[in-house]
Formats: C-alpha cells, structure tokens, sequence
C-alpha cells in the first residue's frame, strides 16, 4: 500500500489544516487496511451499476461494512469524519475516485486502487478528467487538447476573505480592507490623495459634483475643509445648503455634500476624520453619502415581463414581481439620498426587457411602458433579431434566447444611451444589474462596452437544478442547451463587480451540502470544456441581501382596509365549493383551519409532489391546517 499527497489547484489557497485532514486520513487507512479495502471494494462493486455514487450511499455502505467487519473503528476519527464529506465519488474498475469536502469552499480529491490499496491525493484536472471517462470518452482518449478552464489566475493578487463565516460580506470586508490599504500608501498621499481624486470623478451630466477645479491637492482641500467647518459653526444647522452654495463654490465645493448646513457638516466631518485616521465604519458612512447614482439600468430579457396578465405565461413569473417591487424600492431610497445630497436631480430606472411583436393581449409590444407607482422608472424593450435582421416575432423559451443575446446586447446599449441622452441624464447609466443567466450575460456585454459597474442576480442557477447536468450536458442541451448557459453563467459571474444572494446557503451552502455558486467552481462538461477554477465562493464580489416585502401586500392580518375583498367570493367558491373541471381539484372541508398556500409552476425542480407528500403524511399537521398548491393547469 502506498500514499501520495498532491495539493489540488482548487485548494491551494486552503490552511495547512485540509493536508493535515488528509494526512491524517491516509496513517488511519494504513492502521486498518483490510476493513477499508473492504469498505473500498464494496463501494467500486456498487459502482459497476452506477459509477456516480452519491454521498448518502457512501455513508450507508460504510455503515454497512463497519457492521459486517466489526469495526468500530470505521465510524470514528479523522478518516470517518473525511468520508462523510465525499461529496460523490467515482467508479471506474477497480479504481475510484473521492471528492472530498473538508470545510465549506475547499475541495480534496483522492484516486483509491482497491486492489492493492494505492493512495493518491490528485489535483483539480486530473479528478475532473477521470470523470469524464463517465461520458463514454475513450479510456485512452488523449487528455492534451481538452479545454481547460481556470479562471482563478485573474484573481491573484486582489482582496480575498479566508473565514468561511465571513462569505457574503463582501462590502464589509472590502471598507475594512480599503481603509487599512489607504493609510499605507504614503507614495499616492494616502488616504488624503485618493478621496481627493475620488472626489474630483464625481459628476453628472457633465457637470461637477461636490469638488471643482479650484482645489488642485489634498493638502488644499483638507484647508478648505477646515475653513468651511469655522463657516458653519456661526450659522443655523436647518439653513439650507442653497443659501451658501455661491461661498463655498468659491471655496472649491459643488453641490452634493447635504441639503442643510447640518447634513452637509457631517459630511464634510466624516471627510476630516478619514483624512485625519481612516476606518471602516467613517469609509463606509462616507461612500454611502456620495452622488454616485443617478441612472439604473435593470436588465431581464426572456419571458413576457409586463405589468398586467402576463403573470403565469411561459417563463413569466416570480421574477417579474421581484424586479418590480425591486424598481419601487430602489426609486425611492436613490430619490431620499439625492434630497439629502442637496441636489434636484430626478433618476431614471429603465428596465430593458424583450419587446415581443406576438404579445398575447399583453403590452409586450409596446416599446416604453411606465411603471406603477414610481416617478421616472420605465420598461425599455428591444427586440430581438435574426441573422438577416428581421424581427423575432413571437415569444421563445429562456432556454432558446441565446443566439439572439450578443445582437440584443448592441442593440439594447444603444437603447439606453438615446433614451438616457433623450432625458437629459447623459448617455451612460451609472450602475447595470442583470437577472438570471440571460440577463446576467448581456450585463456583462453591456458594461463591459459602457465601462459601467455591473451586478448580478442570479435567481436560479441551472446547473444545481439539474442531476449531473455537466457531466450529462450532451444529453440534454438539444432541449434546454446547458453548454451556452453554463459558459454564460461562468462568464457574468467572473465580470461582475458584485453579485447579490438572497441566502448565505445560495454561495456556500452548509457544512454538507454544496452551494449553489461553489459548485461551479470545478466541473466539467466532457467535450466541451473543464473548469479548475471557476468562482470563487470567498470572492468579495459576494453579497448577501434579503429581498424585502411590500408593505403594500403583506400587511398584519388587522389591517382588513388593505384586503382585495372584491374578490373573497370568488376565492371562497373555489377553495370551498365543487371542484370546476378545468380550473381546480379538489375542496377544502374545513373554513377554519389556516391555509399553507404554496404557487409555482408544476415542474419537477420545483418539488411541489414533496411538498403534498410531507403533507399527507403528517396527521397532526392535517388537523391544523389546509394546504393550497397553485399551478398551471396540466391537461390529462
């Protein structure tokens, strides 16, 4: 029996702690050798049936041969602890291949021969090109010419967090990181000189915002400062900055400080103290004040995205309600900051969106749509067009959107810039935010074209939705084309500036299930390409934030004014009375009990079958409740 330790490409950047876990794994197998051969050799016998072993059948068949054997020892210590991470493994003869899961976000792979119980430690390629060979890819295929696919060499060098609870506070770790950096960089004046060229960037529509040309170095401004503050200690902290705007452009201040002498003060006050003694709570208070955002651009291009009867038409549905209530938010919060900037400027949030001729009665066809209950906040739409340019008439699946993608992204960038210059706003928005892999992929081409920030918004990632949808990618991309969805998700992911989750789980999932962002980390799709380093689950880019509720719909049950009580009647008929053929199955006998209301559309990944099966199976649950499942309607 022999032992190889080689640190995986994935897992470099790992503590010393994971070699030691290894390490550790491989004196315990040597200790017990004939009772892990057999656990090995019972695993590759399974294996002959179905090469992809999952992690609860590993568990079960340790289990099983600890029993057998009499060996405690099995389902104890280092060794044990490591096989319950084995986030799969794999069959191929007499060899199988372990990937292991220490700790959330660092990987081990490990390559067993059961025959005379060899141990390898392998890195990323080597694990990913064994797999492979589960595709039906020749055993003595040349390895040479495979694509491979590694993407963390662009991160080396920049900010990265270490602590696994720390993933999904990226704008935290970077105000602590960017302050700290600031007061060490004497060469660039430090944090004096690099909020003074910050400062001197700030503008809109051309025009200057808090700086001007007058204060030419840091050292001026932080003059400038101090003479401001022994202004504003003689007057009223409610007098309003227009009062004074004249002085102190004289002085080198523009606009956007405040909209009293009060808020502008403290702002000006946060601007001593980080010039004076950088830290991570003044930076962040301080970047959160300044004018930087005036012009949204919200990008979700499939499904038919309107306001009214779109709602349960073919890939129209939860995400248009997000973006929605998203813009009414968003709008708001960018309109209170601007008012406490001092500055009468009135942002423009413009979703771009497909414009679909065939609109099914929906406004879909219209070019320009308002949005309920905002300002200034529209639906762009642009079509989508054909090789020959011609119109793409009716509406496609988001599965098939993609050979229209990179023609739409041209045409909707130049959209954007005649509907902002239109406005007055300039010609370029100030932020770019795309929704799911399509969205997410035209964000990328458009602020990559715009020089503009860009975020993410994932809201499903296909891959993680899918059994082995990378391994099997073949057999399903005539019908949903995982190949460009896939490769389209790697690249938004890796251009954008920031990503946002709903959930820490969504990134890094738990201690044993695999997030749904680390899974692309490494994976392959055999023929196509293999990733060894795909995204990094401790990125900074990451972060976490909640989606929020309208107070509009949910609201305490006391609150009746606010219930659509027109339509109780009809509601009542169809959770109380007949069953309507064509419209709903089943009564509910009881009007007492409260209802659990679940609504999707009736597809598999959606694990409503699950949800009515936990359901039945829960007497006490039957007696406290009625559960209500809403869906399209299924033709039998």
């Amino acid at each position: 029996m022999k032992c190889y330790m080689k640190s995986s490409a994935s897992s470099r950047h790992h503590d010393a702690d994971a070699d030691d876990i290894i390490e550790a794994f491989f004196e315990v197998v040597l200790e017990f050798r004939e009772q892990y051969q057999a656990l090995f050799v019972r695993l590759s016998e399974v294996g002959q049936e179905t090469p992809l072993v999952l992690p609860h059948v590993i568990k079960s068949e340790l289990q099983k041969v600890a029993e057998e054997k009499k060996a405690p020892q099995l389902l104890r210590g280092h060794a044990y602890e490591l096989l319950r991470t084995a986030q799969e493994m794999i069959v191929r003869g007499k060899t199988v291949a372990i990937a292991l899961r220490p700790d959330i976000g660092f990987w081990k792979y490990v390559i067993v021969d059961t025959s005379s119980m060899d141990i390898m430690g392998v890195e990323t390629a080597a694990y990913l090109a064994f797999k492979e060979k589960l595709s039906g890819k020749p055993l003595n295929d040349d390895d040479r010419w495979v694509l491979e696919v590694d993407l963390g060499v662009f991160r080396r060098g920049l900010p990265r967090m270490r602590r696994t609870k720390t993933i999904g506070q990226g704008v935290d770790f970077l105000n602590r990181h960017l302050s700290s950096s600031l007061s060490r960089d004497p060469a660039n004046g430090g944090i004096n000189g690099s909020l003074f060229q910050y400062l001197k960037t700030l503008t809109y529509a051309g025009s200057p915002l808090m700086l001007n040309g007058k204060l030419k170095s840091h050292f001026e401004l932080w003059d400038a400062l101090l003479q401001v503050e022994k202004m504003f200690d003689t007057m009223d902290d409610a007098t309003p900055y227009s009062e004074v705007s004249h002085d102190l452009q004289l002085l080198g201040f523009e606009p956007g400080w405040g909209n009293t002498i009060a808020r502008a003060m403290d702002t000006m006050n946060l601007a001593l103290n980080l010039l004076e003694a950088p830290d991570s709570v003044r930076l962040s208070d301080f970047l959160s004040r300044m004018p930087s955002m005036f012009n949204v651009v919200i990008l979700s291009p499939h499904g038919f995205f309107g306001q009214k009867d779109v709602l349960g038409k073919p890939d129209t549905g939860g995400q248009i309600v997000y973006i929605l209530d998203q813009v009414r938010a968003l709008e708001k919060e960018m309109r209170k900051r601007i008012d406490q900037q001092g500055l009468e400027i009135v942002p423009e949030i413009l979703v771009v969106t497909r414009l679909i001729p065939d609109a099914k009665g929906t406004t879909c066809n219209q070019r320009l749509e308002k949005i309920n209950r905002t300002t200034n906040a529209q639906i762009l739409r642009v079509p989508f067009k054909q090789k020959n340019g011609e119109v793409l008439q009716q509406w496609v699946s988001r599965f098939e959107v993609w050979p229209y993608l990179e023609r739409f992204a041209e045409d909707a960038t130049k959209a954007v810039k005649a509907e902002l210059h239109e406005a007055g706003h300039g010609e370029n928005p100030d932020f770019i935010i795309g929704n799911y892999s399509d969205g997410n992929l035209v964000a990328s081409l458009m602020s990559h074209a715009l020089g503009v920030t860009q975020c993410n918004i994932a809201h499903a990632l296909e891959k993680t939705k899918y059994n082995d949808a990378d391994i099997n990618w073949k057999s399903m991309d005539d019908k949903y084309h995982f190949g460009c969805q896939f490769t389209a998700d790697l690249i938004a992911m890796n251009t954008a500036d920031f990503i946002i989750t709903s959930t820490y789980q969504e990134i890094a999932g738990q201690a044993g299930h695999v997030g749904q962002y680390e899974s692309h980390n490494a994976f392959t799709m055999p023929g196509l390409y293999r990733v060894t380093s795909g995204i990094d689950v401790f990125d900074p880019k990451f972060n976490i934030v909640s989606p929020g509720a309208d107070a509009e719909v949910y609201f305490p049950y006391t609150q009746e004014n606010k219930r659509l009580k027109k339509f109780h009647p009809e509601l009542k008929e169809l959770l109380y009375g007949s069953p309507e053929k064509g419209k709903s199955v089943g009564q509910l006998k009881s009007k007492d009990k409260p209802i659990i209301f679940s609504m999707a559309r009736l597809d598999r990944v959606k694990n409503l079958s699950s949800l009515a099966e936990w359901f039945a199976a829960n007497k006490r649950l039957r007696k406290l409740v009625n559960l209500v499942i809403v869906g399209k309607l299924v033709p039998m």
